[in-house]
């Protein structure tokens, strides 16, 4: 790989976001992290949390060339983003490499929008779900870790893109020592959305439900730490140390089997009935699901 020519593709993203909007919050109102270029026409593929709401897209080239653009498309599935520049990078395209003859143990560079990379190892390559009611069935996972993963893009030997770094985690060893690691999404999910997010925004399916719950699994349990406000899980009167024990008539065993179990009951605005232990105590629910995105601000048309 042509390592110099290979960063050219991946740019610095900049965002600013309402006070007002519903992540601001959560994610804050200004927000930095990479992106890659995928097509000569500056559609720029990053990771969805660094652009949801932004009213205002800055991109960087690494020559210092900065360039307005414009948030199109975020992906609650896969976590992807997809911001267009409004004016020239200058800059090629990053072929996609094909993720599944990607190996554990294979090298790997994860690199950023501001020429800093890191030579790392794929360690894993296995399900993971998130707090934020998020599932991949396989995501990969890097060591060591790039100190600027958010919207960094995992490149293979050749460097062609396998990947968009998503979060910094740490993972404990068989010896009980622990590393830190990058999680990245893998890009074999963009193609079969990419014509939807650039033609409708979104892919054209019903949304999955949303609860508003942000949860952990603990000793095999799933544990509600917080919920969001206004959200349906809120109005429900779910609560944060709250134990989801069964979603309608199925026991819950795990974040990713109450995920799944969730999703299973029907499009966003189904009704999700689920037990709870609370203080001890057995009890039911009945949450009005919605589709998440209809509490974020929509991109405004340029």
């Amino acid at each position: 790989m042509n390592i110099d020519r290979t960063l050219r593709s991946i740019v610095a993203v900049h965002a600013s976001i309402p006070e007002d909007a519903f992540t601001a919050g959560a994610l804050g109102t200004r927000r930095e992290g990479s992106g890659v270029v995928i097509r000569g026409n500056g559609l720029v593929l990053t990771i969805g949390y660094l652009i949801t709401e932004a009213d205002e897209v800055w991109l960087t080239t690494n020559d210092g060339h900065v360039v307005p653009a414009h948030a199109l498309a975020y992906d609650q599935e896969t976590g992807f983003g997809l911001v267009q520049a409004l004016g020239s990078l200058g800059v090629p395209a990053l072929d996609f490499g094909d993720v599944a003859e990607a190996e554990i143990g294979d090298p790997v560079v994860i690199a950023d929008g501001i020429g800093q990379f890191v030579r790392a190892n794929i360690v894993a390559k296995q399900e993971f779900a998130g707090y934020w009611e998020y599932l991949l069935d396989e995501a990969i996972f890097v060591a060591p870790a790039h100190p600027s993963w958010g919207g960094a893009a995992l490149l293979n030997t050749d460097g062609k893109l396998l990947g968009i770094g998503s979060l910094h985690l740490q993972m404990a060893s068989q010896n009980e020592e622990t590393a830190d690691i990058n999680m990245v999404v893998p890009i074999n999910l963009l193609p079969p959305i990419l014509d939807d997010l650039l033609n409708r925004g979104q892919v054209n399916k019903p949304p999955r439900p949303w609860l508003g719950a942000f949860s952990a699994e603990s000793n095999g349990e799933v544990v509600v730490m917080s919920v969001a406000e206004g959200g349906p899980a809120a109005q429900a009167g779910l609560r944060r140390g709250d134990v989801i024990s069964e979603i309608r008539d199925g026991e819950v065993d795990s974040l990713a089997d109450f995920y799944r179990k969730v999703w299973e009951s029907g499009p966003a605005g189904a009704e999700i009935p689920m037990r709870i232990l609370r203080d001890g105590r057995e009890a039911w629910l009945r949450i009005k699901s919605a589709d998440r995105n209809s509490f974020l601000r929509k991109p405004q048309l340029q």
